[in-house]
């Protein structure tokens, strides 16, 4: 079935609308931050630089890393914009943009989201690594699609909101795991593993209060208690969810390494956080190799 112009917009040049990037210009493996400046400090190690691009908050650049092609990409904040990113880099490999017709073919991507977080455990140091071996949406993008409860882990997600005491005004939370060999190559003597929300906002969706009283006060502390065949809830980001949830019904493989710079409970901010992001980076990209 041909694809409407109106659906998928392919720019005069060829490349995809809102990331404008041309299918030859990306990589099997893709890297996404959330900050634009980090794609120069990634890109830096690249031996060369292929291809690169912007638009808004979307800036990106491929190149080669020990001889392995990358593309880094930064996705700027939020799932919805998460949305926009994996659909349509999915459509760069799995759409001909000639007949704007699926390829019969699909191709599969490596996504590993490199990102700063908060955690919700006290014994969670700060400029630790924490992989995201599952992920629990609270933007409810996942569920705008067909499909969903094929790729969540339903069991979990009922525990978790009877538990918590979910406000049903809020969008329904999804649950969705990482990929395992994604997270194989992650391990490292500094990684913890640990199950991540994605909030929908930086303050109240994460029980932060400035001026506007939270709806659930208690929420933050009902969610740091949880507990689901022995894993807990440890830390809050806003892109995670979305990137599983895609990467799991487009057929990509999809994890997340965040670094701590913050505890919610224990208080504590990193002193130099910059300065670990590099060696998280480094270590990410070596990772490739095994």
């Amino acid at each position: 079935m041909r694809i409407a112009e109106s659906e998928l917009i392919i720019n005069p040049d060829g490349s995809i609308f809102h990331l404008n990037m041309k299918p030859y210009e990306l990589a099997s493996n893709v890297i996404l931050v959330g900050d634009p400046d980090r794609v120069k400090m990634i890109s830096s190690y690249f031996e060369d630089i292929l291809f690169e691009g912007k638009n808004r908050e979307f800036v990106w650049k491929t190149g080669l890393y020990k001889k392995r092609h990358f593309t880094v990409l930064s996705t700027g904040i939020g799932t919805d914009n998460i949305d926009i990113v994996l659909t349509e880099i999915d459509a760069l490999v799995n759409v001909d943009f000639e007949s704007r017709t699926i390829k019969k073919e699909k191709k599969s991507l490596n996504f590993v989201r490199i990102g700063t977080s908060g955690a919700l455990q006290e014994n969670i140091p700060v400029d630790s690594w924490l992989i995201s071996e599952k992920a629990i949406g609270f933007d409810g993008l996942l569920n705008y699609y067909d499909g969903r409860n094929n790729v969540c882990d339903l069991e979990f997600e009922q525990n978790f909101t009877q538990s918590v005491n979910w406000n049903e005004k809020l969008p329904a939370p999804y649950v969705i795991d990482a990929d395992k060999s994604l997270i194989s190559k992650l391990i490292s003597n500094k990684t913890i593993k640990g199950v991540t929300i994605s909030a929908s906002g930086f303050y109240g969706p994460q029980g932060r209060v400035v001026r506007i009283p939270l709806a659930q006060p208690n929420l933050n502390n009902n969610i740091s208690s949880f507990e689901h065949k022995g894993m807990k809830i440890t830390n809050y980001e806003m892109e995670c969810s979305a990137i599983y949830g895609l990467s799991a019904l487009l057929g990509h493989k999809a994890a997340t390494i965040c670094l701590i710079i913050a505890n919610r409970l224990a208080g504590t901010f990193s002193k130099n956080y910059k300065s670990e992001m590099k060696k998280l980076v480094e270590h990410v990209l070596n990772s490739f190799d095994q």
